[in-house]
């Protein structure tokens, strides 16, 4: 796992899915200051490292979660993932909105699942767990069984972790932050003294202002 984990940071990188800017720090839509911002979606546009990552998150399932019954991606970020997991395992596939539409048929689950449906989740990314987690409500409240979730990245802050873990949700991700920094100063991509910053801010990132 520790060699996926490095492998797939250094093909993030590879693809610049990672920008790291602790002079110009990105705003996230939590309103956070980050110098640090990944965008592993942009897999979807690499033929090859689209086919990596689908493998990698089907090999996690079949790993963690052989009982899973069906697949649900979060939306949007995960939408394209997930139905791509679905479909190489042959399972049913919904996608979770972050809301319910306000006009047609007003889902917040678009697709069809049984209750007592057994369903791994498939994330891109977790920040601070509370999308991912709403989306876990979402389908329990369903009447379904979450088993687990699989992300390609997470950040790995505290908060989410306590979240995960107080949600009763098994967390398997490709890679994280760790290894993406690690992989990004071995390559020079990022130099010795930005990490001090990053780090600084991952300690606290509700509270860092560059």
């Amino acid at each position: 796992m520790e060699t996926l984990k490095t492998a797939f940071a250094a093909k993030l990188l590879n693809i610049k899915a990672i920008k790291l800017q602790p002079n110009d720090p990105f705003t996230w839509a939590s309103g956070w200051k980050s110098p640090f911002y990944c965008d592993n979606r942009k897999t979807l546009s690499f033929p090859e490292l689209r086919n990596f990552v689908k493998l990698e998150l089907v090999h996690a399932v079949l790993e963690h979660f052989p009982q899973a019954e069906a697949v649900a991606g979060v939306a949007t970020g995960a939408i394209a993932q997930g139905a791509l997991v679905a479909d190489a395992l042959n399972l049913p596939f919904v996608y979770v909105r972050s809301k319910a539409k306000d006009h047609g048929m007003q889902n917040l689950i678009e697709g069809e699942l049984p209750a007592g449906t057994k369903v791994v989740v498939i994330e891109d990314l977790i920040s601070t767990g509370g999308s991912s987690l709403k989306a876990v409500e979402a389908l329990r409240q369903n009447g379904c069984e979450v088993i687990g979730m699989v992300a390609s990245y997470t950040y790995g802050f505290p908060v989410a972790t306590q979240a995960f873990e107080e949600a009763h949700v098994p967390l398997v991700t490709l890679t994280d932050y760790e290894h993406v920094v690690a992989e990004a100063l071995r390559t020079g991509y990022i130099a010795e003294n930005d990490v001090a910053v990053l780090n600084e801010w991952r300690a606290n990132p509700s509270e860092w202002k560059k």
